[in-house]
């Protein structure tokens, strides 16, 4: 009898240790859908030499392109006049005439004594009257000036105009800068990465790929690391009166690594760039005692308008020399890196799961013998 109660006690503290293996992981789960078929919306794609080779060949493509955008960016500046409006302040000097260059005395700055231009364009000056200036260049101004003076007032005479204060255009710098706000657009261009420069530069947690110019109403999508990092020069655009360039948080920028990591992660990829190596050693590395060395996989998004949901690129590292391939292979944000268990990390882990029964059972065991005993 006493017999009969140890093995129906031991088959019951047995039930959630065999319980147990139907919820350890690489267990076998029965389940039906009626989804489609993944096999057809997924490519996939050994990583081999010639794909890091056609990857590295792209890339230096696309930094010729680069290079030959950054002449006609260049040739802008050269090109580039301030256009003076409502609000600017004008300094006007009528040579060897002081009553007409500093009517309000010497002791006053420029800012103070100019001419200051109305919110209609005008400014008033003296025998001329008032003149439309808003929309024109310092130059376009003198020679006007210099054509109604010599009509009838002063022979010949010699003008200088420049701005002495710009405080009629702006451009805003907002978002992931340390400075964000207002930067007054000059006589001296006032470029993207100036402007960037101006407020701050970009802070730590900013998205140096995903910038933001709205430009008389458009949106227009930069990347400050491809100017910085691989010269495109060509998105280095100059700001206009008006213009809003918003640098965004890093958001969704990260590339995740999963699986049998040591540390599994998401990696900011905000102002770097990473390759598959990289984002395993910035895990820790794979656990060896669980890993299977031929399932690292790389799973990327498809393309907006692809028939394919996504592109999974298979790394065999069974061969360690073949981790020198990973050092070639970038990765792009929102890729996933996957390494994949072994049958025998399966078998550990289910091993695991089952320790605490066991122990159970043992506890059980241990105390029945002691009572029999007593």
């Amino acid at each position: 009898m006493k017999r009969r109660c140890r093995q129906w006690l031991l088959s019951i503290c047995f039930v959630p240790a065999i319980a147990g293996c139907a919820f350890a992981p690489g267990g076998a789960i029965p389940y039906d859908t009626a989804g489609d078929d993944i096999d057809e919306l997924v490519d996939i794609e050994p990583i081999t030499l010639g794909l890091v080779r056609a990857q590295a060949a792209e890339s230096a493509r696309q930094g010729e392109l680069n290079d030959r955008s950054l002449t006609s960016s260049r040739s802008l500046a050269p090109d580039y006049s301030y256009r003076i409006g409502p609000g600017d302040i004008l300094s006007v000097i009528v040579y060897d005439h002081p009553e007409l260059t500093n009517p309000a005395g010497s002791d006053q700055s420029p800012e103070q004594s100019g001419n200051v231009v109305e919110p209609d364009g005008t400014l008033y000056y003296p025998y001329i009257g008032r003149i439309r200036v808003a929309g024109l260049t310092a130059l376009e101004v003198r020679d006007e000036l210099a054509r109604r003076l010599s009509d009838g007032y002063i022979a010949s005479p010699q003008i200088s105009v420049r701005v002495a204060a710009f405080n009629s255009q702006k451009a805003y710098v907002t978002g992931s800068v340390d400075r964000p706000g207002a930067q007054m657009i000059t006589n001296v261009p006032l470029t993207i990465l100036d402007a960037v420069a101006a407020a701050g530069g970009l802070s730590d947690a900013a998205d140096w790929h995903n910038v933001v110019l709205t430009h008389r109403g458009q949106d227009i999508r930069l990347s400050v690391f491809d100017m910085l990092q691989r010269g495109d020069f060509a998105q280095n655009r100059l700001l206009e009166d008006g213009d809003v360039l918003h640098v965004p948080e890093v958001g969704n920028q990260k590339v995740y690594v999963l699986g049998e990591v040591i540390q599994p992660r998401a990696i900011s990829m905000g102002n770097t760039r990473y390759s598959l190596t990289d984002a395993l050693s910035q895990s820790g590395g794979i656990n060896e005692g669980s890993a299977n060395a031929t399932g690292i996989f790389v799973i990327r998004r498809a393309p907006e308008g692809s028939q394919k949901m996504a592109t999974v690129y298979q790394l065999d590292a069974r061969n360690s020399a073949a981790l020198m391939l990973g050092t070639e292979f970038m990765l792009k944000p929102t890729d996933i890196v996957y390494v994949t268990t072994t049958a025998l990390g399966r078998w550990n882990r289910t091993i695991s799961l089952l320790l605490p029964s066991v122990g159970s059972i043992y506890d059980i065991s241990r105390t029945t013998q002691n009572v029999r005993d007593l």
